[in-house]
């Protein structure tokens, strides 16, 4: 089971900051507040962290340079508020990490971009690679081409999937709360903060409030749904006060701020439950002796080298079955190549992928970290 004395050992942090907490109250950015944020990720980084940030602000920052009093309530305004706003927020947070040294990564998901297999790996490949660099991304919805996010989404929902999608030990989502009681604090003097709670306790659709700024888009509800989505590729996530001094630090060291939501399995656990059961295989690779060894005895991923056919017609990211010489299927996962491209490269080493297909997306046919064994 996840425990607190087990953050400062994490690496991989997705952290949400929300519209209440980067502006003044409606007036625009806070350079002064952004900046504290700023340092202490920078300090985070410093420290050996990768680290991916999830920002809120650019639809409050677009009403204040139009000189808009409330928040829209047309999709179409608010996609546009949004556009306004974003070169702003951009801007703002890229000034202020280059100050310090540090170079930043503007990325724009939809839901879209998450669900279709392809376009996830591709996502998920690019933010891998960012914070190899040691470059800070900077995630924020494309709210202006989307036609649901602003409606319905919200940036924990984001900040979830994005920490499915790069494997992150920790979400932290920070708000203008303490984080998560045991009944409404506006309403009930009684109310005592949970400290620490699993994914799964039922207490948690008691409890669950509604949405707290009227800048921002989301509540106690959407907090509690990010987490159990984190939670499905086992990732923690503590809704942590946005307000407390030095809170990502504090977060670090194990302080009892705030309420961590534990999943229930471990992470690898839960991804090969996930890839076993719950995606249909679309293809078959028969893999040679020696495949099959790699696989089962040493735990490594599956190269083309050791691929001797591939079988049915299958996209980037969907799942194949691979199997051994006798029809034998071994283990399954997200392949990084369409079929086409599978029968060009197989039996061949990923130096030759170059000149086969133009391009290498990955060395491995399927990494260990997306392979199941059966």
């Amino acid at each position: 089971m996840f425990a607190r004395a087990r953050i400062p050992f994490t690496k991989r942090w997705v952290v949400k900051i929300g519209s209440a907490l980067i502006t003044r109250d409606g007036a625009g950015l806070d350079p002064d507040i952004l900046q504290l944020w700023i340092e202490q990720i920078a300090t985070r980084r410093r420290n050996g962290h990768q680290l991916v940030l999830v920002t809120s602000g650019a639809v409050a920052q677009g009403m204040v340079r139009m000189g808009w009093q409330r928040r829209p309530k047309m999709l179409h305004e608010l996609q546009a508020a949004a556009a306004i706003g974003q070169m702003g927020l951009v801007r703002a947070y890229e000034d202020g990490f280059q100050r310090l040294g540090l170079h930043t990564a503007q990325v724009l998901l939809t839901r879209d971009d998450l669900a279709d297999r392809r376009r996830y790996l591709n996502a998920r490949s690019t933010l891998r690679t960012l914070l190899k660099l040691g470059v800070i991304p900077i995630i924020n919805e494309n709210d202006t081409v989307a036609t649901d996010e602003l409606r319905f989404g919200d940036n924990d929902t984001l900040a979830a999937l994005v920490a499915n999608l790069i494997e992150a030990e920790l979400l932290i989502l920070l708000t203008d709360q303490d984080g998560l009681f045991d009944a409404d604090p506006r309403f009930n003097s009684d109310a005592t903060l949970i400290s620490t709670i699993p994914v799964n306790d039922a207490q948690l659709d008691v409890v669950a409030g509604g949405s707290g700024s009227a800048l921002g888009s989301g509540g106690m509800t959407t907090k509690i749904r990010a987490a159990r989505l984190a939670a499905r590729s086992g990732c923690a996530t503590v809704i942590a006060p946005g307000r407390g001094e030095q809170i990502l630090t504090r977060i670090h060291h194990g302080e009892l701020v705030g309420t961590l939501l534990t999943p229930v399995q471990e992470p690898q656990v839960a991804k090969k439950q996930w890839l076993a059961g719950h995606l249909q295989v679309r293809g078959r690779v028969m893999i040679d002796a020696g495949a099959v060894r790699a696989l089962r005895e040493q735990g490594k991923s599956l190269l083309a080298v050791g691929v001797k056919m591939v079988q049915g017609e299958f996209n980037r990211g969907e799942v194949v079955a691979c199997v051994d010489l006798a029809g034998n299927e071994i283990a399954r996962g997200l392949i990084n190549y369409d079929a086409n491209e599978t029968r060009r490269i197989q039996g061949q080493s990923s130096t030759e992928f170059v000149e086969l297909l133009g391009f290498i997306a990955d060395p491995e046919l399927i990494h260990r970290d997306n392979l199941v064994l059966l």
